[in-house]
Parts: structure tokens; sequence; C-alpha cells
């Protein structure tokens, strides 16, 4: 079961896509998670956000269950895109989803955005999660926060233009924080 865990909407459960295809991030990693960007953040009122690869669109709804003002949910996967369109219907929530690819959105949009959350299939290359943040910068506010998950035994490393913030480790998976 995936839940809004704070917020205007919290307690409030979502609806995942079924199968293997997306990966979730725990309750309990995204707590970490929002704890660590409130600090970074100093709060969420007023934020753009993008959440790329997004799965149930958790990242981006519980964003906007703080205080952001708007978020786009982006994924390919037709599937979790009805499952994402279905939760922000059943929340009221001031969200845009698009069912594309993460690189065609980049390519195509121009943001601003304050904070944007890239949480890709562990399949997909370190190399191309750092080419598609190298296209996104552009389209970030000059203060944005970035977060990546990736698995914990990917290599990652933040791309020109970007500073790493501070990483964390949370059982297989690890959250890096950039701006």
């Amino acid at each position: 079961m995936t839940r809004i865990i704070a917020g205007r909407w919290g307690g409030r459960r979502l609806t995942v896509p079924t199968g293997d295809g997306t990966r979730p991030t725990s309750d309990r990693v995204r707590e970490s998670m929002f704890a660590s960007l409130n600090s970074l953040l100093g709060g969420f009122d007023g934020l753009r956000v993008l959440d790329l690869y997004a799965g149930s669109g958790a990242l981006g709804l519980e964003a906007l269950s703080r205080g952001a003002v708007h978020a786009d949910l982006v994924e390919s996967h037709a599937k979790a895109a009805r499952t994402i369109q279905r939760n922000v219907k059943e929340l009221g929530a001031p969200a845009e989803v698009h069912a594309v690819t993460a690189q065609r959105f980049v390519d195509e949009e121009s943001g601003p955005w304050d904070l944007v959350f890239l949480d890709p299939p562990y399949a997909v290359p370190s190399a191309e999660v750092e080419a598609l943040l190298t296209a996104l910068r552009p389209a970030l506010d000059p203060d944005a926060v970035v977060v990546v998950e990736r698995a914990k035994r990917d290599p990652f490393d933040w791309p020109d233009g970007f500073e790493g913030l501070r990483d964390k480790a949370y059982g297989d998976t690890r959250l890096w924080y950039g701006h």
C-alpha cells in the first residue's frame, strides 16, 4: 500500500500500477526524503514540481499535499500513466500527467521547476540519467533541488552544472540531493 504521508492529503491511499513495471518508493524512504527536502528547501509552499518516471505519482503528489502549487508527472508506461491520472483526479490535485518518455518531456518542455524527482527504473544506465539531467538543467530554477533515486550499487555522479548536497542509503536504495 502506498499512501500520502503528510499535508492536506496525509493518510490517503494511492492506487499503484500492478505488475513489476514500477518500483514504488517505500513510505520510510519517502518520509526521510521529504524531511531532508524540507530542511533543504525551507518548506514546499509555492513550489513547481517535476516527477520524472512518476510510477504512481506518489512523490509529486506528496509534494503537492505539503504545499507545492503544481506538479508535472511524467510516465511513459500507458497503464501507469492512467493510474497516476486516477490518483490526481481522486485527490483533485493541481497536476498534469504526461504519458511520454522522460527524455521527450525534457526535450519539449521549458519549466521552470523548483523541485525535481528523478526515479528511473534501476535498469536505466547511470550515463542515461546523467545525460537527462544535463538536458534538464536549463529548465530549472537557479535554486532548484533535484533528488535522484538509484540502486545503492549503481554509480552516480552529478553532471557539470550541478552540485551534490548530500546522499543517503536506505537498504538497497540511495538518494542523491543536488542543485
